[in-house]
């Protein structure tokens, strides 16, 4: 075997890790939604906010932003204010505006009038296989890209594609576990 060969087959035996610890952890979650209904997955079983479909919204849509990161870089990933508002004001909830991507994140906890869970799940699953063919087609998993100004990134820090996965596999498997308090809650269900 070449050099190049061992690197190759190193790169992919490592992607195909990663994506399989990623994969582990969507499982955790969808496993925790398996025979609810539309209401089910939208109730608020405990003094959080979360609910069942939502957790799954907002792992879709923070996957697929990542990944959009991991294509385009921080351009991908802004975070806009509108004028005069400051990270403060949107913090303490007196934004006189508050900016769409803020709604957008808030509406990604809740099902949202005329979405189901099969909608929902059927998009986690497009997602998924948008990050394996990404993940396939980026030719080091070192490339990294500076991350977008905002007060929760460090100044000048950067991610790389393979933190993008490890960032994701470990996002995904936080919020399974919040999906199974959930569940319990709901219906005395657990995912084990």
């Amino acid at each position: 075997m070449t050099e190049n060969q061992t690197i190759t087959s190193t790169l992919d035996a490592e992607r195909a890790a990663l994506l399989g610890q990623l994969a582990a952890a969507r499982a955790a979650l969808l496993t925790t939604i398996r025979g609810l209904t539309d209401a089910q997955a939208a109730e608020r079983p405990t003094v959080s906010a979360l609910c069942l479909g939502g957790l799954v919204k907002h792992v879709t849509a923070m996957e697929e932003s990542w990944l959009r990161f991991v294509v385009d870089g921080a351009a991908a990933m802004t975070y806009d204010l509108p004028d005069g508002v400051t990270w403060a004001d949107l913090a303490a909830g007196t934004a006189r505006e508050v900016p769409r991507w803020s709604i957008e994140h808030a509406n990604g906890f809740v099902l949202l009038p005329g979405e189901t869970l099969a909608d929902i799940v059927a998009r986690y699953e497009r997602v998924a296989a948008e990050t394996a063919r990404i993940v396939a087609a980026v030719g080091d998993l070192a490339a990294a890209h500076p991350l977008p100004a905002a007060p929760w990134n460090p100044p000048g820090a950067s991610r790389s594609v393979r933190e993008v996965l490890l960032h994701l596999i470990a996002e995904t498997a936080q919020h399974a576990g919040h999906a199974d308090i959930l569940r319990e809650s709901l219906d005395g269900q657990t995912s084990s």
